[in-house]
């Protein structure tokens, strides 16, 4: 079955309205309030979600709605559809729960992202004063030819297979390709660039982003954002470039890398080099100074992060859309750098392709084998690269998958996962704060990193309102169209820890990835909660009028007591239902160490038990990095492939290229 039916479409229907219906108000100028989901194509563009769903996913969610129908939900009142949509996960258990309340996220995000086909533009964006897309799509050609199958397969040969195009395979392809090495770089996302960026949500989720946009861990306690695009994560990210700390440095020594405590700089200066990493696109939004301010009152040290931008195509008008892929081509991602090295030395680079499994002869690595899609056409082709040295680097949630599929890696293998867990929280000002111009993350406050050893940071976001409204805790459709209504006047600003425990990522019975972290580690515990307390106390010194953490607790407002709200937002636990998280840093699923039964390669990147395979992306850090790991990545590539080159070419010949 793969429609809905006419009672599944009218529950959606009016799901949709429930969530956001037309409300009666004196004062809408611009219709914000009278406007409901159904009036945007809410409604259709939910149905053609949920189709795109897995099977069993599809079939829960048809379930769920038949349930909705046989409440009598079309024909209770709107209070009572409200309380209907709070009660009825909880009394039918967490399937339901999640259902529930990943429904009401999908139909916020689409109220608020949704274009309107005409005109690109949501016609909500006035009243929240949003500029929207400042610019149409450049005409900039692609500079890189993928190798495309001509039949239904594909067949190569060379001497490094590369399965990720991001932060680590395009180092690792680069420079091997400088060296002579023969290399094939075999992506699943599809080739993306300037002419691709819309500064659109939706069409950014769709086209660049992990599953095609945020997705639940199996437990549902975090939400897994992800790259998958050609230059990975590097395309989508909001170009933090952090250098690797040096308590981070002596954590991996201990564990075995022991050259990275001295002699990791040059690693991380080439990278640098390459990328263009500055402080000359660094400005602060009227948010960001109001942070700092506050900040600097209780003593708090911060910082300005470095971006890889140029500075000569930089503008923080157009950097606000980073996380959708920058226009201008002032970012300089991997796509831009080094695959660009990569392609025009010699590389072969094939997109589209989902890799099933590495290829084992003789107990060494032989190749990868993996399906080739085309969406445009539906065609498809099987994909075949034989290779003696085979670099995984499809990122911490898809290399685990990959290995398990292939069964190499050992026991470790999936194990280890650390995610960066990340908070956040709303606040109202008493005017516009701008908080979505400018590169998202130019403020950094790092006094309980640098204090703690497994502290946190507190940093800006990427700031657009599909993501507001989607992440606003949702309990009224009136509560919500008021703080939306307040749009320009409200700022985000997120709490990210340095997780010393750490979750797994296995397979299901179709080998798909799945993730699960329950954030029960003391250590994590303590401070996740001094983060969201240090969250909270810096918005209100920063003059908000109103602080809406990310969980399942009313707002606080200016007047009300801080230390008895406080109080009570400790009671709200760190899962499902209670603190919502999240993670854009996936990390340590495949690390390295010295100990074949806690680490899954050796220190130099190779696989304990499988000769010729190695790891090259965030799956290889033994520990989670605390700054944002690009920079990281791609030092730690830069230096596993030197080891690859060894393997590859005899160390006399290797001197001379």
């Amino acid at each position: 079955m793969t429609t809905l039916s006419d009672t599944q479409r009218a529950t959606i229907r009016m799901f949709c309205d429930t969530v956001v219906p037309s409300i009666e108000r004196a004062d809408d100028p611009d219709g914000l309030w009278a406007r409901s989901a159904s009036e945007l194509g809410v409604p259709e563009a939910v149905e053609q979600t949920l189709l795109g769903m897995p099977p069993e996913t599809l079939e829960g969610m048809r379930q769920l709605l038949d349930g909705l129908a046989r409440s009598g939900f079309a024909t209770q009142s709107q209070s009572s559809r409200e309380l209907t949509l709070k009660i009825t996960g909880p009394a039918f258990g967490v399937a339901a729960q999640a259902g529930i309340g990943g429904l009401i996220k999908l139909v916020l995000m689409l109220t608020y992202a949704l274009p309107d086909p005409a005109t690109g533009r949501n016609p909500n964006w006035t009243s929240l004063r949003y500029p929207g897309p400042i610019a149409p799509p450049p005409a900039t050609p692609k500079k890189i030819t993928p190798v495309v199958p001509e039949g239904d397969s594909l067949e190569l040969e060379t001497d490094v297979a590369i399965v990720g195009s991001g932060a680590g395979g395009a180092v690792i392809a680069a420079e091997l390709t400088r060296r002579g090495v023969r290399v094939v770089v075999v992506e699943a996302g599809q080739y993306r660039n300037e002419a691709d960026f819309f500064q659109l949500e939706l069409p950014a989720y769709q086209q660049t982003y992990w599953r095609g946009g945020p997705q639940t861990t199996a437990d549902l306690n975090f939400t897994v954002l992800a790259g998958a695009t050609l230059g990975g994560g590097t395309v989508i990210n909001w170009a933090n470039c952090l250098r690797t700390t040096e308590r981070v440095r002596e954590e991996w020594a201990t564990a075995g890398l022991t050259d990275v405590a001295t002699d990791f700089d040059r690693h991380l200066d080439a990278v640098a080099e390459r990328i263009g990493v500055t402080a000359e696109a660094s400005e602060l939004n009227p948010l960001h100074e109001r942070i700092r301010a506050a900040a600097r009152r209780f003593g708090w040290h911060t910082q300005i992060a470095e971006h890889n931008v140029d500075p000569s195509k930089h503008d923080p008008a157009t950097a606000a859309y980073y996380g959708f892929g920058d226009q201008a081509g002032a970012k300089q991602s991997t796509l831009l750098t080094y695959l660009q090295d990569a392609a025009d030395g010699g590389a072969r680079i094939v997109v589209g392709t989902t890799v099933h499994r590495v290829l084992v002869e003789d107990g060494r690595a032989a190749g990868i084998v993996g399906a080739w899609n085309e969406p445009e056409t539906g065609r498809s082709a099987t994909v075949t690269v034989r290779a003696r040295q085979v670099v995984v680097a499809a990122g911490s949630v898809e290399s685990p998958a990959l290995l398990l599929r292939s069964r190499i890696g050992g026991p470790a293998v999936g194990q280890h996962l650390r995610l960066h867990p990340t908070t956040g929280a709303l606040a109202i000002f008493d005017e516009d704060v701008k908080a979505w111009w400018g590169s998202p993350h130019t403020l950094l406050i790092d006094e309980f990193e640098r204090s703690m050893e497994h502290g946190f940071r507190l940093e800006g976001s990427q700031y657009a309102p599909g993501l507001l409204a989607s992440a606003a805790p949702f309990t009224t459709a009136r509560q919500h169209k008021a703080l939306i209504e307040q749009f320009g006047k409200v700022g985000g600003y997120l709490a990210r820890i340095r997780d010393h425990g750490g979750g797994r990522v296995v397979i299901d019975a179709d080998g798909q990835a799945q993730v699960t972290y329950d954030l029960n580690d003391p250590v994590d515990v303590a401070a996740m909660r001094k983060a969201i307390e240090c969250l909270v106390r810096l918005l209100a010194e920063s003059g908000a009028l109103e602080i809406q953490p990310l969980a399942t607790i009313p707002a606080w407002r200016r007047g009300d007591g801080l230390e008895a709200y406080l109080q009570r937002l400790r009671r709200v636990p760190l899962r499902f239902g209670g603190v919502s998280m999240f993670t854009a840093h996936q990390m340590g699923s495949c690390r390295m160490g010295a100990d074949p039964a806690t680490s899954v390669a050796d220190p130099a990147g190779q696989l304990h038990d499988t000769p010729g395979v190695w790891i090259g992306d965030a799956s290889a850090f033994p520990t989670a990095s605390g700054t944002n790991p690009m920079l990281s990545v791609m030092a730690l590539a830069h230096r596993t492939a030197e080891a690859i080159a060894d393997a590859v070419v005899p160390a006399s010949a290797a001197t001379t290229v």
